[in-house]
């Protein structure tokens, strides 16, 4: 028996499979990978589920103004202007390609990602180690990509593609960051995850806005270490609150780093929507807080 799940993992096919199905309209489309990535069906008619809706969402609750809110250097103007203050990780600049990055303006440790997609990550320690030769390779790769072909979230689509450079912000002594993500509900925070050890083996916690962890698991497994509360949790619960206002669901990731809590990212379609909460219970739980006509 084939494992379609297997092959799919594969990004260079996945790539070349997108490219190949991206005239397939939006329904049977997301039916066909919804099931090759869980060997479930998916329901768009009377969605009930975490997945189904967040599916439902991306053809019945379209909002083009979203496209600004997931391009990482134009979210910046919206969000500080909601807060009356930088919310960001310092930004040494974004370029329209690889050729336009003036390095010996950068210090010697930064970030380099691009604003459109989720996985352009290069922490850059030693800026005179460089492999320019394959960073220029990946980047302008991946600026050819349209994150929209692969799972059909609309405010990507038209995103103008940039790689951008960011202050490298991990204390010294420190080998990562702690990620905190809040599932948001009509600017209602009711659950979270913790990203631990992203640069290794990357594991996700769950938990409840009282900071109880609970037994999900979801893309990656559970940490085996003990993960503090974060300092500024309840400060974290307002600001997820404030900046989700009017958004049927969205999740809203944040840093804490020395006692100053950072904007991350808004993230409409949770994993694209392809990946259901295990156990299955809470893909009904969480499913139901998305209201939807």
């Amino acid at each position: 028996m084939i494992d379609y799940k297997k092959i799919f993992k594969d990004r260079e096919f996945r790539l070349k499979l997108i490219n190949c199905l991206r005239f397939i309209p939006i329904k049977p489309y997301l039916k066909m990978v919804f099931w090759i990535k869980t060997g479930k069906k998916l329901n768009l008619k009377a969605p009930k589920t975490f997945c189904d809706k967040l599916n439902w969402l991306k053809f019945n609750d379209v909002h083009p103004e979203y496209t600004d809110l997931v391009d990482k250097v134009k979210v910046r103007d919206y969000v500080n202007g909601i807060m009356g203050q930088d919310m960001f990780f310092p930004l040494y600049g974004a370029w329209d390609h690889y050729a336009d990055i003036d390095f010996d303006s950068l210090p010697d440790k930064f970030v380099l990602k691009c604003n459109h997609d989720s996985a352009s990550v290069n922490v850059i320690k030693d800026k005179s180690s460089m492999n320019h030769t394959e960073l220029e390779k990946f980047y302008e790769g991946r600026l050819k990509i349209n994150p929209y072909n692969m799972g059909r979230e609309y405010p990507y689509k038209d995103v103008k593609p940039k790689i951008i450079a960011e202050k490298y912000m991990v204390p010294d002594g420190e080998s990562d960051i702690n990620d905190y993500k809040f599932f948001c509900f009509d600017g209602k925070p009711e659950l979270m995850f913790v990203a631990t050890d992203r640069s290794d083996d990357c594991r996700f916690d769950f938990y409840d806005m009282d900071f109880n962890h609970l037994d999900i698991e979801n893309i990656h497994p559970n940490s085996d270490k003990p993960i503090n509360k974060p300092e500024k949790f309840e400060e974290m619960k307002a600001l997820a609150a404030k900046l989700t206002q009017g958004f049927k669901f969205v999740r809203l990731d944040l840093y804490e780093i020395q006692g100053k809590i950072y904007f991350g990212e808004y993230t409409f379609f949770h994993a694209g929507g392809f990946w259901p909460f295990h156990p299955e219970k809470y893909e009904k739980i969480y499913g139901d807080l998305i209201k939807i006509d």
